[in-house]
This record gives C-alpha cells, structure tokens and sequence, in this order.
C-alpha cells in the first residue's frame, strides 16, 4: 500500500514520500525498509531518529526524523488498525466438521464454522458468523449472540449468556462452579451449588485461561467492551462494569463489583464484596480491601493512595540510614 492511501485511511497527516511502498508493520527496534512502526512512549523517541522503519506513526508535536512520519492523537491505536489491515488472519470457512456433535435442539445462525470435536449442548442458541474451533464445548441452554469466536479448548458452561462480538482465547472457561463452600459441625465441608449463570454483555475478550466464575444464586456480570486478560479470576457473583480491564492474574473475590472504565494492572487482588468505583486505576500487585472511591489511584497492599506510595517507598531504602540517625540523636540527647 502507498503511504499516501495508508494517511488516508489512518486519517494521518502524512510528512515525507507519499508513493513509498509500505508493506508491513514492526516494532521500531526490529522494524526495516518497507514498514511502518509507531512512538507513543517518550522513552522511545530517540529510537526514532535510528529506526529503518520506511514510517513512523507519532504525535502531531513529534519532531521531523528522516523517516515518514504519519501524524495524529493515538499512534498506538493507529499502529493497532496498521497491523489490522496487514495481518492476514486464517480463513474459517462457513460449515461443520463431520467430528463435531451438534444436537437438533441447538440453533446456530448463519455462516457458522464448527470445528473438529467440538461439542454443542441441547437447546444452545448461537447469532449468525460463529467460528467455533476443535475441541470448544458449549454446555446446554447456553445462549451467545452474532460474531462469537471461541479458539480451541474454550468453555462456556451450562445457561450462560454472551452478547455480540464475544471473544474466548484458548482455555477461557466462563460459568465454571464459584468457589462455595459451608463448613458443618464435624468440620467438613459441604459444596454450595452454583446455580447462577455467567452474562456477558457486548465486544468482551476473554483471554487465554481465564475463569469468570458462575454464581451461587443471581448473576455473574460482566459489562460491554472489557477486557479480561490471562489467567485472571472473576469469583462467582461479581460484576465487571463496561470498557474496564483486568489484566494479567488479577483476582476478584466472590460478590465483588468494579466499576466503568477500570484498571487493575497485573497481580491486583480484591478481597471480597468490594465496591470499586468508576475509573479507578490499581498499579501492579495492589490489594484492595472495602469501597474504593471513584477516580482514585492505588498501590501497594495493603493499597493506598498512589502518590503517597511513590513517596512511601523512596524511603524505604533510606531507613536503616535514619534509624541510625534517630539513634545517633537521642544518644546526645540523654
């Protein structure tokens, strides 16, 4: 494609040749001639002026280089659609593998590619554009709408609901058994039933190994356009609020709820029956305990306040320091 229909379709200011040939997109250290690659992060800025990327997508305010520079608010973003438009995906042809197992009772929309050994439950129900790969299993009364795509070793369990434009990565599990339990007077314990389905709304991805955990009585839920990262855990009767991300091993305990637009960065654990607010942002390995309010940044665990954190541990390694300071003190003062 010639980098002056790539500005055009990007909506990019375009400084530089507008008949290069640009053919692909690489990170900017491993980029080379014929590709684009992207700065949204200062720190590599310099890179820019050494790249052999043909391109470069950057800020409007980002200083000429000797490569093309496309212009515009979100590189990354920009960069993102780039890879969309040069990636070529597998094809899945609409039709069903002579292995899968399909019931009568189920209804799949139009379009449908089901794979090998994939197994459908009775009375599921599935929009039209399903791809559906080798060894996905759909437990019965499951419903899902258009677009869904689920990659090998998915689950969806028995009753769930998904919206449009769901995507399960490899081994995302949704609706497996909340973690319930009740001890009786010999000490034993004795499994709650979970019999609450998980629904998820619209344009959700669930990553590779992930669980959303079904409820005991109610509903797990989880809003339109969040993003569940790797091996993260959403306990049984939580709800996730809409375009919030839950990235890689966080865990949210059971009847936990996180607002709108939410971070928690890896490793952020929830204790239980929580109130997270809206757009609140939790650094790496952050444990929140009770109602965070909206707005707030947090880190550290026990979590607190972000920019008291910062503050908290540039003297932590001071501290042997002012210990024998303080000591040094009070000896001349007794």
């Amino acid at each position: 494609m010639r980098s002056a229909e790539l500005a055009r379709v990007l909506q990019a200011e375009l400084r530089g040749d507008s008949n290069l040939e640009i053919t692909g997109v690489a990170g900017i250290e491993e980029a080379g001639p014929g590709q684009i690659t992207f700065v949204a992060n200062p720190k590599y800025a310099g890179l820019a002026k050494t790249t052999r990327a043909s391109a470069i997508l950057v800020t409007p305010d980002f200083p000429d280089v000797l490569a093309a520079t496309f212009r515009l608010k979100n590189p990354y973003l920009a960069f993102a659609r780039a890879v969309d438009i040069f990636y070529q995906p597998p094809a899945w042809p609409a039709g069903i593998h002579p292995t899968a197992v399909l019931p009568p009772t189920a209804t799949i929309g139009a379009n449908a590619h089901i794979g090998a050994y994939a197994v459908i439950g009775d009375n599921v129900v599935i929009g039209d554009d399903a791809v559906i790969l080798p060894h996905v299993v759909i437990y019965p009364g499951v419903r899902i709408g258009h677009r869904f795509f689920a990659h090998a070793h998915a689950v969806v369990r028995e009753h769930c609901q998904l919206g449009d434009d769901v995507l399960l990565q490899n081994g995302a599990v949704v609706g497996s058994d909340g973690f319930g339990f009740a001890k009786d007077e010999g000490g034993r314990w004795h499994k709650i039933p979970q019999s609450g389905p998980a629904i998820l709304g619209d344009r959700i991805e669930v990553q590779t190994n992930a669980c959303i955990d079904r409820a005991s009585v109610g509903a797990t839920r989880i809003g339109d356009g969040v993003k569940v990262d790797n091996l993260v855990q959403v306990g049984h009767g939580s709800s996730v609020g809409e375009n919030t991300l839950l990235c890689a091993q966080v865990g949210l305990a059971g009847s936990t709820h996180v607002g709108k637009n939410v971070i928690l960065a890896g490793q952020v654990g929830v204790a239980g029956h929580c109130n997270i607010g809206d757009g609140v942002v939790a650094i790496a390995q952050a444990g929140l305990h009770g109602d965070i309010p909206p707005g707030s940044m947090l880190a550290g665990s026990p979590a607190f306040d972000h920019k008291q954190w910062l503050r908290a541990t540039a003297l932590f390694s001071r501290l042997p320091e002012l210990l024998k300071q303080f000591q040094r003190k009070s000896k001349r003062e007794e």
